[in-house]
Protein backbone atom coordinates (compact mmCIF):
# COMPACT_ATOMS: atom_id res chain seq x y z
CA UNK A 1 0.00 0.00 0.00
CA UNK A 2 1.29 3.17 -1.12
CA UNK A 3 1.96 5.49 2.11
CA UNK A 4 1.39 9.02 -0.03
CA UNK A 5 -0.98 9.84 -2.38
CA UNK A 6 -0.53 12.86 -4.32
CA UNK A 7 -3.33 14.19 -6.71
CA UNK A 8 -4.39 17.37 -8.32
CA UNK A 9 -6.25 19.51 -5.68
CA UNK A 10 -9.95 18.23 -5.00
CA UNK A 11 -13.06 20.27 -5.42
CA UNK A 12 -15.82 20.34 -3.42
CA UNK A 13 -19.07 19.57 -5.58
CA UNK A 14 -21.60 20.34 -2.70
CA UNK A 15 -20.59 22.89 0.01
CA UNK A 16 -22.68 25.10 2.66
CA UNK A 17 -20.85 28.44 3.77
CA UNK A 18 -23.73 30.12 5.39
CA UNK A 19 -22.77 34.09 5.73
CA UNK A 20 -21.41 36.50 8.21
CA UNK A 21 -19.54 35.23 11.34
CA UNK A 22 -20.64 31.91 10.30
CA UNK A 23 -19.61 32.12 7.02
CA UNK A 24 -16.14 34.04 8.32
CA UNK A 25 -15.57 30.90 10.40
CA UNK A 26 -16.08 27.94 8.12
CA UNK A 27 -14.70 29.45 4.01
CA UNK A 28 -11.05 28.85 5.58
CA UNK A 29 -11.58 25.56 6.53
CA UNK A 30 -12.72 24.28 2.83
CA UNK A 31 -10.39 26.75 1.24
CA UNK A 32 -7.34 24.49 2.84
CA UNK A 33 -8.10 21.29 1.26
CA UNK A 34 -9.89 22.07 -1.93
CA UNK A 35 -9.88 24.28 -5.11
CA UNK A 36 -13.04 25.09 -5.80
CA UNK A 37 -16.71 24.64 -5.03
CA UNK A 38 -20.15 24.39 -5.92
CA UNK A 39 -21.51 27.09 -3.37
CA UNK A 40 -25.53 26.27 -1.95
CA UNK A 41 -27.87 29.44 -2.08
CA UNK A 42 -30.29 28.43 0.94
CA UNK A 43 -29.60 31.53 2.54
CA UNK A 44 -31.83 33.75 4.29
CA UNK A 45 -32.68 35.24 1.75
CA UNK A 46 -31.78 33.19 -0.66
CA UNK A 47 -29.53 33.68 -3.83
CA UNK A 48 -32.11 34.02 -6.60
CA UNK A 49 -30.62 36.51 -9.00
CA UNK A 50 -27.05 37.19 -10.49
CA UNK A 51 -27.20 40.33 -8.51
CA UNK A 52 -27.32 38.39 -5.27
CA UNK A 53 -24.98 35.77 -6.50
CA UNK A 54 -22.17 38.50 -7.06
CA UNK A 55 -23.17 39.86 -3.85
CA UNK A 56 -22.74 36.48 -2.02
CA UNK A 57 -19.42 35.62 -3.89
CA UNK A 58 -17.97 39.20 -2.74
CA UNK A 59 -18.59 38.10 0.79
CA UNK A 60 -17.07 34.51 0.53
CA UNK A 61 -13.93 36.59 -1.23
CA UNK A 62 -13.43 38.58 1.71
CA UNK A 63 -13.85 35.58 4.46
CA UNK A 64 -10.79 33.66 2.65
CA UNK A 65 -7.37 33.59 4.18
CA UNK A 66 -4.86 35.90 2.99
CA UNK A 67 -3.57 34.40 -0.82
CA UNK A 68 -6.17 31.88 -0.59
CA UNK A 69 -6.66 30.74 -4.20
CA UNK A 70 -9.74 28.92 -3.42
CA UNK A 71 -12.96 29.84 -5.98
CA UNK A 72 -16.15 29.35 -4.83
CA UNK A 73 -18.44 28.34 -7.90
CA UNK A 74 -21.91 30.36 -7.72
CA UNK A 75 -25.43 28.95 -7.85
CA UNK A 76 -28.71 30.23 -7.82
CA UNK A 77 -31.92 29.14 -5.84
CA UNK A 78 -34.27 28.01 -8.23
CA UNK A 79 -37.66 29.32 -7.07
CA UNK A 80 -41.34 29.48 -9.14
CA UNK A 81 -40.46 33.40 -10.26
CA UNK A 82 -36.94 32.45 -11.33
CA UNK A 83 -36.26 34.65 -14.33
CA UNK A 84 -34.59 32.37 -17.47
CA UNK A 85 -33.07 35.52 -18.69
CA UNK A 86 -30.96 36.43 -15.92
CA UNK A 87 -30.13 32.70 -15.15
CA UNK A 88 -28.58 31.96 -18.76
CA UNK A 89 -26.95 36.15 -18.56
CA UNK A 90 -25.28 35.22 -15.10
CA UNK A 91 -24.02 31.56 -16.20
CA UNK A 92 -23.28 33.17 -19.65
CA UNK A 93 -21.10 35.64 -17.66
CA UNK A 94 -19.26 33.23 -15.57
CA UNK A 95 -21.01 34.22 -12.38
CA UNK A 96 -22.97 31.12 -11.96
CA UNK A 97 -22.57 27.48 -12.45
CA UNK A 98 -25.07 25.86 -11.95
CA UNK A 99 -28.67 26.41 -10.22
CA UNK A 100 -29.80 24.69 -7.36
CA UNK A 101 -33.48 23.12 -7.14
CA UNK A 102 -34.97 22.59 -3.58
CA UNK A 103 -38.43 21.00 -3.15
CA UNK A 104 -39.97 23.34 -0.85
CA UNK A 105 -39.77 22.12 2.70
CA UNK A 106 -36.79 19.55 1.57
CA UNK A 107 -34.27 20.18 3.90
CA UNK A 108 -32.58 23.67 6.17
CA UNK A 109 -33.85 26.93 4.16
CA UNK A 110 -35.80 25.93 1.26
CA UNK A 111 -39.14 27.30 2.13
CA UNK A 112 -38.72 29.54 -1.16
CA UNK A 113 -38.07 26.18 -2.77
CA UNK A 114 -40.63 24.51 -5.78
CA UNK A 115 -44.06 23.07 -5.09
CA UNK A 116 -45.38 23.27 -8.72
CA UNK A 117 -42.54 21.89 -10.96
CA UNK A 118 -45.13 23.10 -13.71
CA UNK A 119 -44.08 26.66 -13.04
CA UNK A 120 -40.31 26.22 -13.64
CA UNK A 121 -40.59 24.22 -17.17
CA UNK A 122 -39.66 27.44 -19.21
CA UNK A 123 -36.75 28.48 -16.69
CA UNK A 124 -35.39 24.61 -17.32
CA UNK A 125 -35.59 24.39 -20.79
CA UNK A 126 -33.47 27.84 -21.20
CA UNK A 127 -31.38 25.86 -18.82
CA UNK A 128 -31.02 22.70 -21.00
CA UNK A 129 -30.47 25.16 -24.23
CA UNK A 130 -27.62 27.17 -22.64
CA UNK A 131 -25.78 24.18 -20.83
CA UNK A 132 -26.48 25.26 -17.40
CA UNK A 133 -26.47 22.24 -14.73
CA UNK A 134 -29.14 21.29 -12.29
CA UNK A 135 -28.45 20.39 -9.06
CA UNK A 136 -30.90 18.65 -7.21
CA UNK A 137 -32.06 17.97 -3.51
CA UNK A 138 -33.25 15.22 -4.74
CA UNK A 139 -36.38 14.44 -2.18
CA UNK A 140 -40.07 14.66 -1.90
CA UNK A 141 -41.61 16.16 0.78
CA UNK A 142 -45.18 14.71 0.79
CA UNK A 143 -46.06 14.26 4.56
CA UNK A 144 -47.14 10.72 3.69
CA UNK A 145 -43.78 9.45 1.99
CA UNK A 146 -41.76 8.13 5.21
CA UNK A 147 -38.79 9.88 5.45
CA UNK A 148 -36.29 6.68 3.82
CA UNK A 149 -38.71 6.79 0.84
CA UNK A 150 -38.26 10.23 -0.05
CA UNK A 151 -35.17 9.97 -2.66
CA UNK A 152 -36.76 7.16 -4.69
CA UNK A 153 -39.97 8.46 -4.56
CA UNK A 154 -38.44 11.69 -6.15
CA UNK A 155 -36.65 10.15 -8.99
CA UNK A 156 -39.86 8.28 -9.77
CA UNK A 157 -42.03 11.41 -9.45
CA UNK A 158 -40.30 14.49 -10.07
CA UNK A 159 -36.67 14.13 -11.91
CA UNK A 160 -37.52 11.26 -14.03
CA UNK A 161 -39.79 12.98 -15.79
CA UNK A 162 -38.03 16.52 -15.60
CA UNK A 163 -35.37 14.96 -17.61
CA UNK A 164 -37.57 13.08 -19.78
CA UNK A 165 -39.49 17.16 -20.29
CA UNK A 166 -36.54 18.56 -20.88
CA UNK A 167 -34.16 16.39 -23.39
CA UNK A 168 -30.28 17.67 -22.80
CA UNK A 169 -30.50 19.40 -19.31
CA UNK A 170 -27.83 18.40 -17.14
CA UNK A 171 -28.05 17.24 -13.80
CA UNK A 172 -26.49 16.56 -10.68
CA UNK A 173 -28.28 14.39 -8.42
CA UNK A 174 -26.80 15.56 -5.15
CA UNK A 175 -25.78 13.80 -1.89
CA UNK A 176 -27.35 10.42 -3.05
CA UNK A 177 -27.97 8.34 -0.49
CA UNK A 178 -29.69 4.95 -1.88
CA UNK A 179 -28.91 2.17 -4.30
CA UNK A 180 -32.26 3.26 -6.17
CA UNK A 181 -29.67 6.71 -6.66
CA UNK A 182 -26.53 5.12 -7.73
CA UNK A 183 -28.69 3.09 -10.21
CA UNK A 184 -30.25 5.88 -11.92
CA UNK A 185 -27.36 7.61 -12.25
CA UNK A 186 -25.33 4.53 -13.35
CA UNK A 187 -28.06 3.75 -15.57
CA UNK A 188 -28.94 7.37 -16.51
CA UNK A 189 -26.97 8.20 -19.59
CA UNK A 190 -24.08 11.75 -20.20
CA UNK A 191 -26.59 14.10 -19.07
CA UNK A 192 -27.02 12.66 -15.22
CA UNK A 193 -24.13 12.72 -12.03
CA UNK A 194 -24.14 11.95 -8.42
CA UNK A 195 -22.72 13.61 -5.93
CA UNK A 196 -21.60 11.84 -2.44
CA UNK A 197 -20.71 12.87 0.79
CA UNK A 198 -17.98 12.12 2.97
CA UNK A 199 -20.28 11.24 5.79
CA UNK A 200 -22.85 9.07 3.87
CA UNK A 201 -19.79 6.85 3.29
CA UNK A 202 -19.21 6.04 6.93
CA UNK A 203 -22.40 6.10 9.01
CA UNK A 204 -25.75 4.26 8.28
CA UNK A 205 -29.13 5.36 10.21
CA UNK A 206 -28.29 2.91 13.20
CA UNK A 207 -25.26 5.54 13.81
CA UNK A 208 -27.66 8.11 14.25
CA UNK A 209 -30.21 5.96 16.18
CA UNK A 210 -29.10 3.29 18.09
CA UNK A 211 -28.06 4.25 21.84
CA UNK A 212 -29.61 7.05 21.64
CA UNK A 213 -29.94 9.74 19.18
CA UNK A 214 -26.82 11.61 17.42
CA UNK A 215 -28.05 15.02 16.43
CA UNK A 216 -24.28 15.46 14.41
CA UNK A 217 -25.08 12.72 12.71
CA UNK A 218 -28.31 13.97 12.02
CA UNK A 219 -28.45 15.26 7.83
CA UNK A 220 -30.76 15.59 4.90
CA UNK A 221 -31.33 13.08 2.98
CA UNK A 222 -30.95 11.36 6.21
CA UNK A 223 -28.70 8.20 6.33
CA UNK A 224 -30.25 5.16 5.15
CA UNK A 225 -29.85 1.25 5.79
CA UNK A 226 -26.40 -0.41 5.24
CA UNK A 227 -27.40 -2.09 1.97
CA UNK A 228 -27.60 1.81 1.06
CA UNK A 229 -23.75 2.38 2.75
CA UNK A 230 -22.33 0.09 0.32
CA UNK A 231 -23.64 1.00 -3.03
CA UNK A 232 -22.46 4.59 -2.22
CA UNK A 233 -18.84 3.23 -1.37
CA UNK A 234 -19.12 0.87 -4.55
CA UNK A 235 -20.11 3.61 -6.62
CA UNK A 236 -17.70 6.21 -5.28
CA UNK A 237 -14.95 3.41 -5.55
CA UNK A 238 -15.99 2.11 -9.03
CA UNK A 239 -15.21 2.84 -12.59
CA UNK A 240 -18.61 5.25 -13.58
CA UNK A 241 -17.10 8.69 -14.02
CA UNK A 242 -20.11 10.21 -13.55
CA UNK A 243 -20.08 9.91 -9.33
CA UNK A 244 -18.07 12.15 -7.75
CA UNK A 245 -17.26 14.09 -4.37
CA UNK A 246 -19.65 16.91 -2.89
CA UNK A 247 -19.22 16.71 0.76
CA UNK A 248 -22.51 19.02 2.08
CA UNK A 249 -20.50 20.09 5.08
CA UNK A 250 -23.43 22.35 6.44
CA UNK A 251 -22.35 23.72 9.88
CA UNK A 252 -24.47 24.49 12.36
CA UNK A 253 -23.93 25.85 15.83
CA UNK A 254 -24.30 23.75 18.29
CA UNK A 255 -27.06 24.78 19.99
CA UNK A 256 -29.07 24.54 17.10
CA UNK A 257 -28.06 20.96 16.40
CA UNK A 258 -28.53 19.85 20.12
CA UNK A 259 -32.22 20.81 20.56
CA UNK A 260 -35.58 19.61 20.48
CA UNK A 261 -35.84 20.27 16.90
CA UNK A 262 -32.12 20.04 15.65
CA UNK A 263 -30.93 21.38 12.36
CA UNK A 264 -29.83 18.74 9.73
CA UNK A 265 -26.49 19.36 8.43
CA UNK A 266 -23.23 17.30 9.11
CA UNK A 267 -19.94 19.85 9.61
CA UNK A 268 -17.16 17.98 7.33
CA UNK A 269 -15.15 20.43 5.90
CA UNK A 270 -11.82 20.11 7.93
CA UNK A 271 -11.60 16.10 7.70
CA UNK A 272 -13.45 14.96 4.85
CA UNK A 273 -10.22 14.15 2.41
CA UNK A 274 -8.95 12.44 5.27
CA UNK A 275 -12.38 10.65 5.91
CA UNK A 276 -12.82 9.55 1.92
CA UNK A 277 -8.96 8.51 1.59
CA UNK A 278 -9.49 6.07 4.63
CA UNK A 279 -12.85 4.56 3.01
CA UNK A 280 -10.91 4.36 -0.30
CA UNK A 281 -8.14 2.68 1.22
CA UNK A 282 -10.46 0.00 3.26
CA UNK A 283 -11.76 -0.65 -0.46
CA UNK A 284 -8.87 -1.04 -1.24
CA UNK A 285 -9.15 1.23 -4.07
CA UNK A 286 -6.59 4.11 -3.49
CA UNK A 287 -6.18 4.05 -7.43
CA UNK A 288 -9.64 5.05 -7.48
CA UNK A 289 -9.22 8.27 -5.47
CA UNK A 290 -7.56 10.71 -7.96
CA UNK A 291 -10.92 9.74 -10.22
CA UNK A 292 -13.52 10.77 -7.46
CA UNK A 293 -11.70 13.75 -5.83
CA UNK A 294 -9.93 15.75 -8.81
CA UNK A 295 -11.42 14.50 -12.21
CA UNK A 296 -15.01 13.26 -12.77
CA UNK A 297 -16.38 16.86 -10.82
CA UNK A 298 -14.57 18.64 -13.70
CA UNK A 299 -15.34 16.58 -16.49
CA UNK A 300 -18.99 16.47 -16.00
CA UNK A 301 -19.10 20.39 -15.35
CA UNK A 302 -16.67 21.45 -18.52
CA UNK A 303 -13.90 23.14 -16.01
CA UNK A 304 -10.03 22.01 -16.29
CA UNK A 305 -8.48 19.95 -13.73
CA UNK A 306 -6.86 22.37 -11.27
CA UNK A 307 -3.25 22.64 -11.65
CA UNK A 308 -1.76 22.51 -8.54
CA UNK A 309 -1.62 19.48 -6.52
CA UNK A 310 -1.83 17.75 -2.64
CA UNK A 311 -0.73 15.18 -1.13
CA UNK A 312 -2.27 12.55 1.47
CA UNK A 313 0.17 10.97 3.78
CA UNK A 314 -0.68 7.96 5.77
CA UNK A 315 0.57 7.81 9.37
CA UNK A 316 0.71 5.51 12.10
CA UNK A 317 -0.95 7.83 15.03
CA UNK A 318 -4.39 8.76 14.86
CA UNK A 319 -4.71 12.36 12.51
CA UNK A 320 -5.77 15.13 15.25
CA UNK A 321 -8.92 17.29 14.04
CA UNK A 322 -10.64 19.61 16.50
CA UNK A 323 -13.61 18.32 18.18
CA UNK A 324 -15.23 21.90 17.33
CA UNK A 325 -14.47 24.95 15.93
CA UNK A 326 -15.51 28.73 16.76
CA UNK A 327 -17.64 30.62 14.93
CA UNK A 328 -18.72 33.80 16.13
CA UNK A 329 -18.94 32.84 20.33
CA UNK A 330 -20.52 29.60 19.29
CA UNK A 331 -19.42 26.07 18.98
CA UNK A 332 -19.73 24.38 15.84
CA UNK A 333 -19.25 20.58 16.46
CA UNK A 334 -17.05 18.80 13.31
CA UNK A 335 -17.97 14.92 12.10
CA UNK A 336 -16.66 12.43 14.13
CA UNK A 337 -16.16 9.16 11.67
CA UNK A 338 -16.37 7.07 14.72
CA UNK A 339 -13.26 5.74 13.90
CA UNK A 340 -9.53 7.15 14.02
CA UNK A 341 -8.21 8.74 10.94
CA UNK A 342 -4.52 7.89 9.62
CA UNK A 343 -4.82 10.13 6.17
CA UNK A 344 -3.11 13.29 6.62
CA UNK A 345 -3.19 16.17 4.43
CA UNK A 346 0.56 17.65 4.08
Amino acid sequence: MSETVTLPRPDDWHLHLRDGAMLTAVAPESARHFGRAIIMPNLVPPVVTGADAAAYRDRIMAALPAGSRFTPLMTLYLTEETDPADVVAAHESGLVTAVKLYPAGATTNSASGVRDFTRVHGVLEAMAEAGVPLCVHGEVTDPEIDIFDREAVFIERVLDPIRHATPGLRVVMEHITTQDGVAYVREGGPDIAGTITAHHLVINRNHLLVGGIRPHYYCLPVAKREAHRLALRAAATGDCDRFFLGTDSAPHPDGAKESACGCAGCFTAPNALSIVAQVFEQEGALDRLEAFVSRNGPAFYGLPVNEDTLTLARQDAPVAYPDRIDAGGEDVTVFDPGFPLHWQVT
